[in-house]
């Protein structure tokens, strides 16, 4: 039986605040103790704009060390996945030094090795993948690609021989953007990232990173995937899947979702949550006393 890690990609967003965190806080409140009670894993993007640190994913296993069952993915560094991608051994060295709390309290998921469309299937291209996958091989590790050149039984092969979790996703499909998929490469776990559909904006240079994300799925958009999931749950021991629809805390809706549909249990809605999205109440678990009774 699989065991389901389902969480959103970030947690820190202006956006979120009287939405998914409340407005009025309590002393001492942090955001990603307050996410640990909804959902059991959460996708680091910091560390692909700066290096991780040692103190700081210190601090994210404290934080979550009421959940024991918690997990992290974390974003690998721009420089080995943008850019001219001629990352040092000390760049490499940094980042293993950054997330060394994760890894030896058990809290590491998978590094995501997440490549822009651009990055198309070539020789050139997958030797680059070899020298990022020798350098991190002793992490568990997810390869996310989004161009459509990448969806061939070779490529596949490739992966499940370097032991890399292939990233399966949802993406706007232009052009030759990857379509929807439900493979798995690695021994141990899937992944699965949902970036939304929003058509609009997804390649406009003009849009912001709220633009491009801002997507709220619908019923059966989750239907489909919900059903590749449980089949991937079926050939691994452990499935993650993040949400990365992030704009207005609809990652965290859709995420609450989805661990609802697969489940087929009632979950925890943050109460703001369940204003901003109505939706929500007939999958809430009943109200705590004391707080409004959205039922009446």
């Amino acid at each position: 039986m699989a065991q389901f890690h389902i969480g959103t990609a970030g947690w820190s967003y202006q956006d979120w605040e009287g939405i998914v965190y409340p407005a009025q806080k309590s002393t001492g409140f942090h955001a990603l103790v307050f996410l640990a009670d909804y959902i059991n894993l959460v996708e680091i993007n910091s560390t692909f704009y700066r290096p991780p640190v040692m103190r700081v994913a210190l601090a994210w296993v404290k934080k979550v060390q009421h959940r024991p069952d918690f997990l992290f993915a974390v974003k690998l560094h721009q420089n080995f996945t943008h850019g001219d991608r001629r990352f040092t051994q000390k760049d490499t060295d940094e980042f293993k030094l950054g997330i060394e709390p994760l890894q030896s309290h058990s809290r590491l998921g998978a590094i995501l090795i997440q490549f822009p469309w651009s990055f198309k299937d070539s020789g050139m291209n997958r030797e680059h993948l070899e020298r990022i996958f020798r350098a991190f091989r002793d992490y568990p590790l997810a390869l996310e690609v989004r161009h459509g050149s990448w969806n061939r039984p070779d490529f596949f092969l490739w992966l499940q021989s370097n032991k890399v979790g292939f990233c399966n996703i949802d993406q706007p499909v232009i052009n030759d953007s990857l379509s929807p998929t439900s493979i798995q490469t690695h021994p141990d776990f899937t992944y699965v990232r949902l970036h939304g559909r929003n058509y609009q904006n997804w390649f406009s240079q003009s849009a912001g990173r709220d633009a491009r994300y801002n997507y709220l799925y619908g019923g059966e958009e989750l239907d489909e995937w919900v059903e590749r999931i449980k089949g991937l749950g079926e050939k691994s021991r452990n499935v993650f899947v993040v949400t990365n629809n992030h704009y207005q805390g609809q990652a965290l809706a859709n995420a609450l979702q989805i661990k609802n549909k697969l489940t087929g249990e009632k979950v925890d809605i943050p109460l703001d949550l369940i204003k901003r999205y109505p939706l929500l109440r007939k999958i809430v678990k009943k109200i705590e006393k004391g707080q409004i009774d959205l039922f009446e």
